[in-house]
């Protein structure tokens, strides 16, 4: 039984009570986590604010080596925090599992702390000398989602602690054992109070909304559906809080005439099905020309029923169950929606607990629910079309602009339909391999700002201009 404590002020914190974590693939309770209220979250921000002071101090160098000194804690770790982020999260230890995960989130933490934001000289003549400088924020919270709680949590705290902030961050109920195991291993590299952690079950007690209004939280960073991030948006406003939102998406691939079938079945499978289609930039809906629409559908189903799904612990499983019951029961709704008015190919009826096969549906429009909705799980549509301009309209109407993809022999026309369409990343012949080097963020609904990159480490800072 895993019990974790809330790390606050360097300190272990258990609060008066705790809540159940369960494994999605058993339905066991592999942990109990704190459950903390307004006075852990008050003392949390409050210690953060302290250390603030000392580490927003530090040289250039010295945050650089210790986000490197995090990096290689992760990485001491890696098998740890894998096991743990199994356990509660029901993704498989191997392929595209929770040891990628942790491997990932090695390697970002690692990127970031390359990374520099120096001081712009802007000017510098006889009339004078203009610079531009990156000041930290202060306090960031951080709240993160249950698909992937290692490598977000990376995501959020490294570029925080490289800019000279320090962090709040709350995890999703369903998945803290990883984060605030994370959290309390960050006291042995870092100083306190520059990395606190609280966690809530979200009923007795809604830390997140407490944090979005927090008057000593400068920014927030938050992960997770469009409908919470609107949310979020509303409680900072009063306090005129910097934002970085990274929200829903349902990401459209389109399949050119001249795409080979059998090549690209592995692709598109895993851009659809990687975490269990548990994944933002994941492709939610796929659109393929009626030339090669019926070879797509079958080399892909074909490809699919190859890959074995199980519980995360044996090593031969490469999809698991569905993280919660919630979800679950939005993908089933989808699936038998979709059912009544297409062709299943794959898949199409609930398992046993929280596994759902992996179901492929043909026959589908825009309009039907799960084309028109984000289903976050194992079930994608695939729908037939013409005309490439009419693809191309269909993949553009959503609220959400996250990702999207294009499939094709020809590079040049894959390009030119790619700059087309209207999201925040595009990729060609594969889906949602997003990476540190770049920025990541969505357009429209999907999101407001971007990760990674200097772009990222930028918006946990403010502008300050010097006239010399």
């Amino acid at each position: 039984m895993h019990q974790p404590a809330m790390t606050i002020g360097g300190s272990a914190v258990r609060g008066a009570s705790h809540f159940e974590v369960r494994n999605p693939s058993t339905g066991e309770v592999i942990g109990l986590a704190p459950n903390g209220g307004q006075a852990e979250l008050d003392a949390a921000v409050a210690a953060a604010h302290r250390a603030f002071q000392g580490w927003s101090r530090q040289s250039d160098e010295e945050l650089a080596q210790a986000c490197r000194a995090v990096a290689e804690k992760i990485q001491a770790h890696a098998e740890e925090l894998a096991l743990l982020t199994t356990l509660e999260q029901g993704k498989p230890l191997n392929g595209l599992g929770s040891r990628w995960e942790l491997g990932a989130a090695a390697a970002w933490a690692s990127h970031t702390a390359s990374l520099q934001l120096p001081v712009q000289v802007l000017q510098d003549d006889a009339a004078g000398r203009v610079e531009l400088h990156r000041k930290p924020l202060g306090v960031v919270g951080s709240i993160t989602p249950w698909n992937f709680p290692a490598l977000i949590a990376v995501w959020h705290v490294l570029p925080a602690l490289r800019s000279g902030n320090t962090v709040v961050i709350k995890p999703s109920p369903y998945t803290p054992l990883a984060t605030l195991r994370w959290v309390e291993l960050l006291g042995e590299v870092l100083p306190p109070g520059v990395v606190n952690s609280v966690s809530c079950d979200d009923r007795s007690s809604n830390l997140g909304a407490a944090m979005s209004a927090h008057p000593l939280i400068r920014k927030i960073v938050f992960t997770g559906s469009c409908a919470t991030g609107q949310r979020v948006m509303q409680s900072a406003a009063a306090t005129m809080k910097r934002l970085t939102l990274e929200l829903g998406g349902n990401d459209a691939g389109i399949v050119l005439p001249d795409a080979d079938p059998k090549a690209i079945a592995e692709g598109l499978f895993w851009g659809a099905f990687i975490n269990n289609g548990q994944t933002c930039a994941a492709m939610k809906r796929l659109y393929v020309h009626e030339r090669i629409h019926d070879d797509v559908c079958e080399h892909l189903v074909a490809y699919a029923r190859r890959v074995p799904m199980g519980d995360g612990l044996d090593e031969r499983s490469q999809l698991g169950p569905v993280q919660n019951r919630m979800q679950f029961d939005k993908v089933a709704r989808l699936v038998a929606d979709a059912r009544k008015k297409g062709s299943v190919l794959l898949g199409g009826e609930p398992g046993a607990g929280l596994f759902f096969p992996a179901t492929i549906i043909a026959g589908l429009n825009n309009g039907d629910a799960l084309v028109d909705e984000e289903q976050f799980g194992p079930a994608l549509p695939v729908i037939r079309y013409s005309d490439v301009e009419d693809a191309i309209a269909a993949a553009n109407d959503s609220p959400n602009g996250l990702g999207g993809s294009v499939w094709s022999s020809d590079p040049v026309q894959a390009r030119r339909v790619a700059m087309r369409m209207e999201c925040g990343s595009v990729w060609i012949n594969k889906h949602g391999m997003i990476q540190p080097n770049a920025p990541f963020g969505g357009t429209k609904a999907s999101g407001l700002g971007v990760e990674f990159t200097e772009d990222g480490l930028r918006e946990y800072t403010d502008a300050q201009v010097l006239f010399a």
